[in-house]
Formats: C-alpha cells, structure tokens, sequence
C-alpha cells in the first residue's frame, strides 16, 4: 500500500483498539474563554470541541507511548516553557535522527492558514500530525510500522480506556481519535496576554515602556515594513478563525542562502521548491508567530541565526543577493539605539502567563 493510501487508512481508523463496547452520554461541549482581540478558532466539522477531547488530548500531547519505541512525545519537540519549540536549531526525532528544520512555535496555532514551515498544501492540525507521526527521512515519532503496537497501548491502559469513551462516545481508539483528540487540546493554546496585548486591547498604557513603544513604531512602519510579512493579530502573516474566508498561505524567500550563485539554497531543504519544483519556489518558507519570540532562540527555518540582532541585521542588510529572494526585502538603516528599541518591542510579545498556564502543562497521569 502506498505510503500516503497507508496514513489515510490508519487517520481513518483501520487499526483500531477496542474500548469496551461501552456507550456513555454524548460528550460536553467546549466552551471557549478567548481574551479580547483574539478570535474563535476555526474547527473542522468532523472533530468538534469537548472538554473530555481537550483533556485527553493534552494527556496524550505529552505521552511517550504515542513514539514507536516509547521514548519520545508530541511535547518533546513542543515545551510550554519555549512556547512550545524545543531550543534547538534542528529538531531531534525519537531515534536521534536530526531534522533539517527547527521545531515551530505553538501558540496560536489554531489559526494557521498552513502548517510547517514550506507546505502549502496542509491546512489543518488534524493533517499535519501525518508528518511527524510518519515521517522516516528524519525518524520524527516513528509510527510508521509500529501503528497497531502504539494503539494496543493505549487501549491497554483502563484509564486511557475510559478518557476515550467520554470523549468519542462509541467510537474505537484509533490513531484517528488520538489525533483528533491531540488537535483538540492544541486549538485550546492560546497565547494573548503579552505586554502588546494589554498595551492594545486592555487600554493598560504602562504595559509597554517607552522603548518597547519605540521599537513598536519602527516594526510598523514603512521604513523596516516587518509586519508586511509579520502581519495580523498572530505576527506571523495570514490565518484563519471561525467564519473567516478561505486565505492562501504566503511563503517568503529571506535571501538566508544563495549557495550557487543563482539563489540556490542548501540540498538538504529547499523550502517549497522541494514540493512544486518550481524555480521561483526556492528557498520560500512561512513566516512564523512572533509571539514569544524571545524564549523561541535560535531563528529562521533552521535555526541558523543565533539571536534577534542578528536577525535584526540580516534583514536590515536586506539578505544575500539572489533572483529568487523576496522583493520585499529591500534592506534598510537601523542604528544600534533603534535596534535596541525594537529588540525591547519584540520582548513585550513574550506573554508569561502563556508559558507557566497550567492548562496547558502536563497533566498528573
């Protein structure tokens, strides 16, 4: 069976453990508590909100038995305390094997118009998780081949047992519940209580300094044009909530690499010139969330800038000169003052509450 005909299978429940038989009344809703600015998150029909989902899925966010050789959890790349990255410029997967990418941020996920740093075509948390649950080149969580062997895990454990048939009345655990589940507890992490947040939307004129106020402007404005890219109420270009319309993903080429001299980036990742193969597709990857960004070190796709004033001066130089880099890097002058405002602004997105909420650790087992 074909490697993409197989997930399908298995998302759609073909190994399947069984939980007793038992039927329970239909599982209660969520009931949503968003801060003001931020919208309701957009969730596919198929896998409504509950609170018994939600609390399963975070029980297994952070369950090592979900990786074929029980060592490795959603959360082992995705640590609350970094808004959910990892620290590391290449992921590291369940066997060891290193990711030619950095783990992205969480927060705010719900809202992605894509997801992954260069993949246009996946569109929904639920889809997404086929990537590191399968992925082989790198091993990420490493299910391919050991599917049945994770699910009897989990069907195994009475209190699993019992979590799934509140949360999917009648239905078998399967890896299609444990990913909806999964996702379910991963629209529920919302990050929109940062100093930018109270400055904007809770009239608190002193959560900002005056710098971090200065460096605001200068993000803003038309001189640096950060949020031409970094735009939206997630800082990190377009995104979706319920009732919004449909918005095609943008990909950007930051001018990070130029390896041949006609714009080439490294072999080992191209950006979504490794999926279309078309030459104008080189080296363009998402913009992410800017939200926490100052606990999310090191940057860029692969984590190959080291701080935020060097990323600050990359784009200030306006990247290596490539035919295929974005036009809207044009490069501009910042001077150290201004560039100490600006880094200042972008520590006020850290949302520290964010990063200690209990509801999002992990749970007593």
């Amino acid at each position: 069976m074909p490697a993409r005909a197989l997930v399908a299978a298995l998302l759609l429940g073909a190994l399947a453990g069984n939980v007793g038989g038992e039927r329970t009344a239909p599982a209660i809703p969520y009931v949503w508590h968003l801060p003001p600015g931020v919208p309701r998150p957009k969730v596919p029909a198929d896998n409504p909100m509950s609170e018994a989902k939600v609390r399963l899925g975070r029980r297994l966010f952070y369950d090592t038995r979900l990786s074929g050789n029980g060592t490795f959890a959603c959360a082992s790349c995705h640590q609350q305390k970094r808004a959910f990255t990892d620290g590391l410029a290449h992921a590291l997967g369940s066997t060891g094997q290193q990711h030619p990418r950095s783990a992205m941020s969480l927060a705010n996920v719900a809202f992605n118009a894509s997801y992954g740093w260069a993949d246009g075509r996946t569109r929904t948390l639920e889809a997404q998780m086929a990537v590191p649950m399968f992925n082989e080149h790198p091993i990420e969580m490493g299910i391919k081949g050991n599917e049945a062997a994770i699910v009897a895990r989990i069907a195994g454990d009475s209190v699993d047992a019992g979590m799934f048939r509140e949360a999917f009345p009648g239905q078998p655990i399967a890896l299609d519940t444990i990913v909806k589940a999964i996702a379910s507890f991963e629209r529920t992490i919302v990050s929109a209580n940062s100093p930018l947040d109270r400055y904007l939307y809770r009239d608190d004129r002193s959560a900002l300094s005056e710098q971090a106020q200065r460096g605001m402007k200068l993000f803003f404005s038309d001189r640096l044009a950060c949020a031409r890219c970094h735009t939206g109420f997630n800082l990190s270009g377009p995104t979706v909530h319920d009732g919004s319309v449909e918005v095609a993903p943008t990909f950007h080429n930051t001018g990070l690499y130029n390896v041949d001299g006609r714009g080439a980036y490294p072999a080992t990742d191209r950006g979504v010139f490794d999926s279309t193969h078309v030459p104008a597709d080189m080296g363009r990857f998402r913009a992410p969330t800017l939200r926490n960004v100052a606990v999310t070190a090191p940057y860029m796709h692969d984590g190959s800038i080291a701080t935020l004033g060097e990323v600050i001066g990359h784009y200030a130089s306006g990247g290596l000169k490539s035919p295929v880099k974005s036009p809207r890097l044009k490069g501009f002058e910042i001077s150290n003052a201004e560039t100490e405002d600006l880094i200042a602004f972008l520590n006020g997105l850290t949302d520290e509450e964010f990063l200690a909420n209990p509801a999002f650790a992990r749970p007593d087992r």
